[in-house]
């Protein structure tokens, strides 16, 4: 007795399905999608792919590129300066991003309630922004400058020798520039956080209340698990910013003094647009990259494993 074999299953359905999906969405809509798209694609994909193929050259931007292979990635191995770049971009995460964050979440919280004269304190703190880190470097450099304000202030403090010349001063001159950096980003900050805190259950902070938990109990165990989805947000934001950081260095330092402040974005420029080494800062921009890539990676997959 002969069984009929059984049917295959139609392998077209789900194209089938998703065809037509396709064509019920309106034409406008697909053009509103794809030409930004099209956009960012020429702009930001296609020069990144050629800063890739690029790291592998050595080039001064006359005639053809020299194929180099990996050489300029061993090459920055052993350069020093590269190697106190990434000392100091470790150093920038960590500040920037810390004292940023604490100090944004902190002014976020205080200021989450309503009361007379609120939105002038968050329209004060989130000012700062509103100026280019340009600005902002230009701003600080002559509140650093020897007979600044700073300075001034510790002499009628009787702190005198606490006095210095910090950009010129090679163990100072990072922390100032990030003092800078921190004072402009943390408005930021603020108002991501004030934009999670107002998706909080109150109601989940006042039971809490009733049950006798204090307000920082009630904040580490009840508000802030709520702002997940703020801190990825703001995780992100932090790594990129710390990352490409360069105007305000810049402005500031241009990297110095002796390339104490270099960060990995400004020795990328000196590199390419200073001296010409369009290759070797192509490999600076590829590091800067994957750097970000493996942080940001890192971060969501742990909290995907968390909420799971």
């Amino acid at each position: 007795m002969s069984t009929a074999a059984p049917a295959l299953p139609d392998r077209r359905a789900p194209v089938a399905r998703w065809w037509a999906g396709v064509r019920k969405v309106p034409v406008v809509v697909w053009v509103f999608l794809l030409l930004p798209v099209a956009v960012e694609a020429f702009w930001v994909f296609w020069p990144a792919a050629n800063s890739f193929s690029l790291s592998m050259t050595r080039w001064n931007g006359v005639g053809a590129a020299e194929p180099v292979g990996v050489k300029n990635y061993t090459d920055l191995l052993a350069d020093p300066i590269f190697q106190t770049a990434v000392k100091n971009n470790v150093i920038w995460v960590v500040g920037f991003g810390g004292l940023s964050v604490l100090v944004g979440l902190a002014m976020a919280v205080l200021l989450n309630r309503p009361g007379r004269g609120i939105g002038l304190y968050r329209a004060a703190i989130y000012l700062p922004m509103v100026f280019s880190l340009t600005v902002t470097g230009m701003f600080w450099r002559v509140l650093y400058s020897p007979d600044g304000p700073v300075n001034a202030s510790l002499g009628l403090l009787g702190l005198q020798s606490w006095q210095r010349q910090w950009l010129a001063d090679p163990d100072v001159a990072l922390y100032a520039v990030l003092v800078a950096a921190v004072w402009r980003q943390v408005g930021y900050i603020m108002v991501l956080y004030l934009a999670g805190l107002k998706g909080v259950d109150p109601s989940l902070e006042e039971a809490a209340a009733v049950d006798g938990a204090n307000r920082w109990q009630r904040f580490a165990q009840i508000v802030f698990p709520q702002l997940r989805g703020v801190n990825a947000v703001v995780f992100a934001v932090t790594v990129i910013d710390s990352l490409r950081t360069f105007d305000i260095v810049w402005a500031m330092t241009r990297g110095g003094p002796y390339n104490s402040t270099q960060l990995l974005s400004t020795y990328m420029f000196e590199q390419g647009f200073t001296l010409v080494n369009l290759g070797y800062g192509s490999a600076i921009a590829v590091v800067i990259f994957l750097l970000a890539i493996a942080f940001i990676i890192t971060y969501l997959v742990r909290s995907a494993r968390t909420e799971d």
